[in-house]
């Protein structure tokens, strides 16, 4: 039975990624933070027909880069360069499927950042303060924000940086810290007098608000402190600091001196990367305007996948660029459909952070653990709304008693019947009874249950159908036997396995996005091609008289050595 239904137009889905500072690589806590659910919620769409674009990049002017270029005695430039192969090393083994992963180092980036900054600056919404920064007496330079920790005047917080405190998730400025010192040299910093470009956020509060007001479907700890922070008013925040590495201000607006060399900081520009890279795909496929179907078609969505922690940037500060970027524009620029931000995962109780050395790598975990094993188990502990903790054998123990046990066994069993009984090809079915219409149907329930669920990011449940319609084509097989009717009743056993191939080609595509590897071997077992993308978020049919594969385990059991537990 084919259960597919007529093709809606295809949707345009902007699938925007945090861009990770290239000053170490990710840890489980930012795999299962963002970058795991974007791919989820990507890979579902493409299957579903829609046009997907999913970008990142690497974030190459963070200040932890620098930072990290300090300790070392190198060029930021080495810092990026050495680690940005690695992230495009452990996106393809873990199966991450962006469209364009580039860096904030592009000529493209500072071309897109500088027109964002002269229009703003046009508009009224950027001008130059007089404003006080830290400065380091002992190494005789301006601080930028995260190279100022101190005490947090909102939690109390003894390790808050310069702009946030992740104790508390407090955006803050350096100069408000308590006992700050300096991370270069312990130094306590003093307040120094310098001009730079602030970009004037109440000027945008009343739209801001309006359009969080409007939300529907955001999950309550995004846009109720969304809401919060812009209804407390906003403030005038410097986007320039003087620093050396990063973007320059465009050269017409230039305040840099001779005492003082001015960039136009990573928390203004970051954020713009979602649109540059944008536009680089676009340039790569040979038609620059591409990117505007995204962007410019009030049609299109736009999904961020982020951590907590970058709440304010993504719910705040990006769409009131947008805004003010595109005031009296023919063609404004979409502002964030959904902003699903995830909670933090934890080790033993601390949070995964590279900075402060807590979470090991994902390549690392993958010498242990398969991509897909890897990818399922996180996916059952994504922490879509409370922070998670995670450890090693509850992950193994995913892998083991659910994914291996339930799905692999099943498809494994069911396809080895085939080749045992019916040479290796789907037999025809004589008389589907009721409990044959039923497992198809609980099938196909759990691909539109599981649907509505990936379709308001609740990836966790959605995980969850695709895992049941598996224990309940389990249960139909375990009721009628047919490795005990093969012997007896060769129609019944024929009929049985036919439900069974149909069942599992449903439950394969419930999975793919989740398990792709796999999910790519499962079809090609069934005489696919293993390419599910654009056939349709549906049941498909499995024709009588289809040679299928020869199954082999899908999935590798996780055996934790003591010292890995």
């Amino acid at each position: 039975m084919d259960t597919s239904t007529p093709a809606a137009a295809p949707r345009h889905v902007l699938v925007a990624v945090a861009w990770p500072y290239a000053n170490g690589l990710s840890h489980l806590g930012h795999i299962a933070g963002c970058y795991l659910p974007a791919d989820i919620f990507a890979r579902y769409h493409r299957i579903a027909g829609n046009r997907v674009l999913m970008v990142s990049g690497t974030d190459a002017h963070g200040t932890p880069i620098t930072v990290k270029a300090d300790e070392e005695g190198v060029s930021p430039r080495d810092i990026v360069e050495r680690f940005n192969p690695r992230f495009h090393e452990q996106w393809e083994k873990l199966g991450v499927s962006f469209d364009l992963f580039t860096t904030t180092m592009t000529d493209n980036h500072r071309e897109v950042t500088w027109d964002l900054f002269r229009t703003l600056h046009a508009n009224g919404y950027i001008d130059t303060r007089t404003t006080e920064q830290f400065f380091d007496p002992q190494a005789d330079r301006f601080l930028p924000d995260r190279y100022v920790e101190g005490t947090c005047p909102r939690c109390g917080s003894a390790d808050a940086r310069g702009d946030q405190c992740d104790s508390c998730g407090a955006t803050l400025d350096p100069i408000d810290l308590i006992e700050p010192r300096s991370k270069l040299t312990g130094a306590t910093p003093e307040p120094r007098e310098t001009e730079h470009y602030f970009i004037l956020l109440p000027k945008l509060q009343q739209d801001l608000l309006h359009w969080l007001e409007e939300r529907q479907g955001w999950r309550g700890h995004v846009v109720n402190w969304a809401k919060g922070f812009v209804g407390d008013g906003l403030i005038d925040r410097a986007i320039t600091r003087d620093l050396g590495w990063g973007i320059p201000i465009p050269p017409e607006l230039d305040i840099s001196t001779e005492a003082s060399e001015k960039r136009i900081y990573v928390w203004f520009e970051a954020v713009i990367g979602y649109l540059s890279a944008s536009k680089e795909w676009a340039a790569q496929q040979g038609d620059p305007d591409a990117w505007k179907a995204w962007w410019e078609d009030p049609a299109a969505e736009s999904v961020y996948f982020i951590g907590k922690d970058n709440i304010p940037f993504h719910s705040v500060f990006w769409p009131a660029y947008l805004l003010g970027y595109s005031q009296g524009s023919e063609h404004p620029l979409n502002l964030p459909t959904n902003v699903p931000a995830n909670q933090y995962v934890t080790f033993k109780g601390a949070k995964a952070s590279k900075s402060r050395g807590v979470g090991t790598s994902l390549l690392d975990y993958l010498e242990v653990f398969g991509a897909d094993e890897l990818r399922y188990a996180l996916a059952t502990i994504l922490p879509e709304y409370n922070d998670t903790d995670l450890t090693d054998d509850a992950l193994a123990s995913r892998v083991n008693d659910e994914l291996a046990a339930a799905w692999g066994n099943l498809v494994n069993r069911v396809l080895a019947m085939t080749h045992k009984n019916f040479d290796g090809e789907v037999p025809a079915p004589v008389a589907l009874d009721e409990r044959d219409h039923t497992i198809l149907a609980t099938v196909d329930d759990a691909l539109a249950s599981e649907r509505d669920l990936l379709e308001q990011v609740e990836l966790r449940r959605a995980l969850k159908a695709a895992l049941h319609a598996a224990q309940e084509t389990n249960a139909y097989l375990n009721a009628l036997e047919p490795w005990k009717t093969a012997k007896t009743d060769r129609d019944r056993t024929a009929t049985t396995l036919w439900t069974a191939l149909q069942a599992i080609a449903g439950i394969n595509v419930a999975f793919a996005p989740f398990v792709p590897f796999s999910a790519s071997t499962v079809d090609t077992w069934l005489g696919g091609d293993g390419v599910l993308e654009g056939r349709g978020w549906a049941r498909p049919e499995v024709a009588a008289g289809t040679a299928i594969g020869r199954p082999t385990p899908l999935f590798a059991r996780v055996e934790l050595e003591p010292a890995e537990a």
